[in-house]
């Protein structure tokens, strides 16, 4: 065998490889989806981040009242020697080592407004990351209905090609023996035509939705999702609430307008005095004083004295604002109505968000009735279909008439199809809208 024969072999084989990799099913149940796409989202990932940062913040924040202690050393060489009236002070390696500690007492409000607030941004934080995870568990359950109402349109059109291969068989046989027309023959093959179009129009998009679910879930290109969930009849959708308060959004605008009075306490603080308390104590060494000292009978002799001691220090500080050209005031005043506009979207968007739990309601019980329309119109399709067929087996009904019996039965099919996979989209879209999507 030469080196051609060998690379056509080896690629032969990488070529089935990738083949029966790219055919590797992978059976998933919607909780599995769901719990794929929650570990998988970058997006949930991100919001986890802003949670953690919220919490820290809150923490800084809670440190504030607290004591700082703070310790200090410092080395000096100081040349020349310093003259104090005829003596040196030598500052030759002096050192300082000190502890001090500030407890702020009062600072107008303004630390615990700051806790508060950032309290309150870690409660948003929270309601971000919920609102997140419910935007991807829609996702996700979009994209897996999707695929299951397409590979039933898939299998429907397969049914349906199949039937229209026996009736090509029949009536081919039929116009050998004399017994039908060409013209019936060639009508069939033109049916066929156009559900073997449809027919892998629907393959591609099944194709198209197995990579956008895969996505969803971080699945590789060559996994192929199954659904191990198919779509049956529900259950009717009983009593559903327009109930707000568990909604992330509302609860996200109910925090900016406390976060807005919050603003309102800190501005104000500004306005109002502060103290605090300081606490002290500093050790020093190595200052020398070096004079000339009487011995006596009018000697003079030189005399080195050395400093080593602590100082203690304890202060009381208060600083109280007198004049700032109204800069406090506008503060305040800018504050409040920051305060008026967080009011203003909680009320704006509790009125849209009513409308839009009404809407999904509505979505939910009309698709409900949806699918038993179109389960009677199926069943109505089907008795339909099955006398056409005897009738046109007994030469009673014309090909015409068959074909479109055929037809209205695959739109009716499809129709079905098409309502259950809404309703199920309706569901989740209505957990979402109520803040109950979990």
């Amino acid at each position: 065998m030469n080196i051609k024969h060998i690379c056509t072999a080896i690629g032969a084989a990488l070529l089935s490889f990738s083949t029966v990799r790219a055919q590797e099913p992978l059976s998933l149940t919607l909780a599995e989806c769901r719990e794929r796409a929650l570990a998988h989202s970058e997006e949930l990932q991100q919001a986890d981040n802003r949670l953690e940062q919220a919490r820290l913040d809150r923490q800084i924040a809670s440190t504030a009242a607290l004591p700082n202690i703070e310790g200090s050393a410092t080395g000096a060489y100081v040349l020349p020697d310093i003259d104090m009236m005829g003596m040196e002070l030598r500052m030759r390696g002096t050192y300082m080592a000190g502890l001090t500690l500030t407890q702020p007492i009062y600072a107008g409000g303004k630390i615990s407004a700051a806790r508060r607030m950032a309290r309150i941004g870690e409660e948003v934080a929270g309601e971000q990351r919920r609102m997140t995870r419910m935007d991807v568990l829609v996702e996700a359950d979009n994209a897996y209905w999707t695929l299951v109402a397409v590979e039933g349109k898939v299998r429907m059109l397969e049914s349906y090609a199949a039937q229209m291969d026996t009736l090509y068989t029949q009536t081919a046989a039929a116009v050998e023996a004399g017994m039908a027309l060409e013209n019936d023959r060639l009508r069939i093959e033109a049916k066929r035509s156009e559900i073997r179009y449809q027919l892998q129009k629907a393959r591609n998009g099944a194709d198209l939705c197995r990579m956008s679910l895969c996505r969803v879930i971080g699945a590789d290109n060559d996994v192929r999702p199954v659904p191990a969930d198919t779509l049956f009849q529900p259950a009717a959708p009983g009593v559903l609430q327009a109930d707000l308060e568990a909604r992330p959004e509302l609860r996200m605008l109910k925090q900016q307008v406390a976060l807005g009075e919050q603003q309102i306490r800190d501005a104000r603080s500004a306005m109002l005095p502060t103290a605090g308390l300081s606490l002290g104590y500093t050790y020093y060494g190595n200052i020398k004083l070096n004079s000339m000292v009487d011995a006596g009978n009018g000697t003079f002799v030189p005399h080195t004295q050395e400093f080593r001691d602590g100082l203690g220090l304890a202060m009381v500080a208060v600083k109280i604002p007198i004049f700032h050209w109204g800069e406090s005031r506008k503060k305040v005043r800018k504050a409040r109505f920051e305060l008026r506009n967080a009011q203003l979207d909680l009320q704006k968007n509790t009125r849209l968000m009513s409308l839009e739990v009404e809407q999904a309601i509505r979505n939910v019980e009309d698709g409900y009735r949806m699918i038993q329309t179109a389960e009677l119109a199926l069943r109505q399709a089907e008795e339909n279909l099955r006398v056409m067929r005897n009738r046109h087996a007994a030469q009673m009904a014309p090909l015409t008439d068959l074909l479109d019996a055929q037809s209205q039965w695959q739109q009716a099919a499809s129709n079905r199809i098409e309502a259950q996979t809404q309703y199920r989209i309706y569901q989740t879209e209505y957990l979402r809208a109520s803040g109950r999507l979990e």
